[in-house]
């Protein structure tokens, strides 16, 4: 049964397009997370709500320790918040039962992570192709289908190389292939040009934003690199485990952000 998400919060809502309303797609609702160490109780996040739109490109930033990424766990449906909801396309995710959760992290959403999580004895081929086997696939169209992504993210020519002969822009390029294996609605990057060279970082940062205007895929990243202002529709800052500010990449002038707010 499709539960109704509650009406979106004004300041925190992207202005509609000229085309129409601006389409929510996955919506957190005062999201608070608590963690228990020992006789202590640590409030990780105290209450987020956000809506993410179909199509856009997020940026989630801000200093470590700041419930950055655990905010990005439980909209990526990777940790069940304490309190709070996230709604994905209208469904209150974690009153799914947990079969149908899993069926919306293999099928709605892909992901891709700093340090690649490639399969080592797996060729890169065969690491785009393991999504599509776990959605029931036939080998043939999964063969197929690799080869067509591989070949979108510039590796055509390394259908058959294994993680340790690519250098790390390439695993990441596989990483990102095989997010989009199954074709998802939403993407999300956790720190995706971490362990990148600037040169590198910058190109997988393109690569990215013209899949999210190519495939018309919502990306949301978690990041600490500030080029990636440049590619956000939107960037949301967390501090102490609330939402600070919500503004347009262009908004932001790198120049006047300290190295708090980069999370250094």
């Amino acid at each position: 049964m499709t539960t109704s998400p509650p009406p979106a919060s004004p300041a925190l809502s992207r202005p509609d397009s000229p085309t129409g309303p601006a389409e929510v797609i996955i919506r957190a609702e005062n999201v608070k997370k608590l963690y228990r160490i020992g006789d202590e109780q640590l409030w990780a996040l105290k209450g987020i709500s956000l809506d993410v739109y179909r199509g856009e490109f997020i940026s989630i930033m801000g200093p470590s320790g700041s419930g950055k990424s655990t905010f990005f766990n439980q909209l990526g449906a990777l940790d069940v918040p304490t309190e709070g909801k996230v709604y994905f396309e209208g469904e209150s995710l974690f009153d799914l039962p947990e079969d149908m959760q899993a069926w919306v992290r293999c099928n709605q959403i892909g992901y891709i992570f700093q340090t690649y999580n490639l399969i080592s004895v797996m060729s890169a081929l065969q690491n785009v192709m393991l999504p599509m086997v776990f959605q029931g696939t036939s080998k043939e169209e999964a063969t197929a289908r690799a080869s067509r992504i591989l070949e979108r993210v510039g590796l055509g020519h390394r259908l058959d190389h294994k993680p340790f002969e690519l250098s790390g822009g390439q695993q990441q390029r596989v990483s990102i292939a095989r997010a989009l294996a199954n074709t998802p609605a939403v993407i999300l990057a956790d720190e995706p040009t971490g362990n990148l060279d600037t040169k590198t970082g910058a190109e997988i940062i393109q690569l990215l934003k013209d899949l999210n205007r190519a495939e018309a895929v919502t990306i949301i990243c978690a990041t600490h690199d500030k080029k990636m202002l440049a590619s956000s529709d939107r960037v949301c800052w967390v501090r102490d485990g609330q939402i600070e500010r919500i503004a347009s990449g262009a908004e932001f002038r790198i120049e006047d952000m300290d190295a708090d707010h980069l999370g250094r």
